[in-house]
């Protein structure tokens, strides 16, 4: 059994080009220095004093940055390549983050978050498109789990020492993750040379599922543009655990910071520790992308369902959020890798910054609706109804993902009947 374990490992890790290994070494450095986002609801009303709707507010306004950086980076990607928009997003991001800690009235503190988040969030689609041209068919989906592995190992060391410096002082959070952002741009400058520009009507990867001559551009595309709605809901619901669910566990549970980040952090070490795994050993078993987004999804309704109903259980609160944060994991695990990996079958080298930004896009808008939403429905109903309604909108995007897995389908039986 242990063999076996360890050979399914081994071969989860292998085949991946030097340069998506060498990526995902940048995305590790800047993702380790990640601190101020799982901490910003509570900075803005623990630190700075302002109310949850104001809190609300401004991580809205985190959300509406994230979207106009991301299309800026696809539009970007496309015209100048991913190696540059990459490198100009991390130096930027970097400085624009250290400086945000020293504004502190509500405007000037709206404005910098956006000029931040313009910056950092240009960084998606570009880094998502250099993944893509550094992999291939059969290795892209892993090259992408590769990526978030990194992300959340980063995401474990920084959320866990996010939350004991948090405990010391708030301003050591932005310094510590505006100067891993500088670093993390420092290595790609340095050790991954900017590539020789793919010709638009080329490309080096097999599209099987695709007719790309129909497919000029993502805004013509109408079952990718419902796709992406469907991701945009249920990225809506998944990102609560970065604004709200912290508020919770603070606010209704009683934990302190270092819990919180220990929590947050256990999320990041459950994908590190099986994502990889569990993404080569679905795709060995030939399941459908769809199916597994829509079991992904369907899991968070779970997970806030059980938040919805913490009061009535018989079992600690530390129990609940464990739970949880296992429930939550395993659908970011399901969804998250397969709806990048449709999302590059969909496009062509011409068009891949684009459909990378559009899907992008999908979660800065979810990111700026998930706390301006949330905020409201926790300060007007409580908690609980909060809940219900966040597990109401991930059944939403989970029946959205079956519907256009069907569409899918169809379309495919029929292109074949036609050959």
């Amino acid at each position: 059994m242990l063999q076996r374990t360890l050979h399914l490992y081994q071969r989860a890790y292998k085949g991946l080009s030097p340069s998506v290994w060498l990526l995902a070494g940048v995305m590790l450095i800047n993702r380790c220095g990640t601190m101020v986002l799982p901490f910003m609801t509570l900075y803005l009303t623990q630190h700075l004093h302002y109310s949850v709707q104001d809190a609300g507010i401004v991580m809205a306004i985190y959300g509406l940055g994230a979207f106009v950086g991301t299309f800026l980076g696809g539009r970007l990607t496309d015209r100048f390549g991913f190696y540059y928009v990459q490198l100009f997003s991390l130096l930027f991001g970097g400085i624009a983050l250290l400086g945000l800690q020293f504004v502190t009235t509500f405007m000037a503190l709206c404005a910098s978050v956006f000029v931040f988040t313009l910056f950092g969030d240009a960084f998606r689609p570009a880094n998502q498109a250099a993944i893509a041209h550094y992999s291939n068919t059969e290795t892209r989906t892993r090259a992408f789990s590769l990526n978030r592995l990194a992300i959340n190992l980063g995401w474990s060391v920084g959320g866990g020492l996010g939350g004991w410096i948090a405990g010391i002082s708030y301003n050591l959070l932005f310094w510590t993750d505006g100067l891993t952002c500088l670093l993390a741009s420092v290595v790609l400058w340095l050790c991954l040379p900017a590539p020789d520009r793919v010709p638009a009507h080329s490309d080096h990867q097999t599209e099987t599922t695709v007719d790309l001559t129909m497919r000029k551009s993502p805004y013509q595309d109408t079952w990718f543009i419902a796709f992406v709605s469907c991701s945009c809901l249920y990225l809506m619901a998944f990102m609560q655990l970065f604004s709200i669910v912290p508020l919770f566990f603070k606010e209704v549970m009683q934990m302190n910071e270092s819990t919180i980040g220990s929590l947050m952090a256990l999320n990041g070490l459950v994908i590190v520790c099986v994502e990889m795994a569990l993404v080569y050993s679905l795709e060995q078993q030939q399941r459908s992308k769809i199916s597994l987004i829509v079991m992904g999804v369907s899991l968070l309704v779970l997970a806030y369902c059980l938040l919805s109903l913490h009061q009535w259980l018989p079992i600690s609160h530390m129990t609940i959020a464990l739970v949880f944060i296992l429930i939550g994991t395993f659908s970011e695990m399901l969804a998250i890798p397969f709806i990048q990996s449709v999302t590059v079958g969909r496009s062509s080298p011409a068009t891949r910054g684009q459909y990378l930004a559009l899907a992008s896009m999908s979660g800065a808008l979810a990111q700026t609706l998930s706390p301006a939403v949330g905020s409201q429905l926790v300060a007007h109903f409580g908690f609980s109804v909060h809940w219900l309604v966040v597990a109401g909108i991930s059944l939403l995007s989970a029946s959205g993902f079956w519907w256009l897995g069907t569409v899918a389908r169809k379309n495919a039986q029929a292109t074949d009947s036609v050959r």
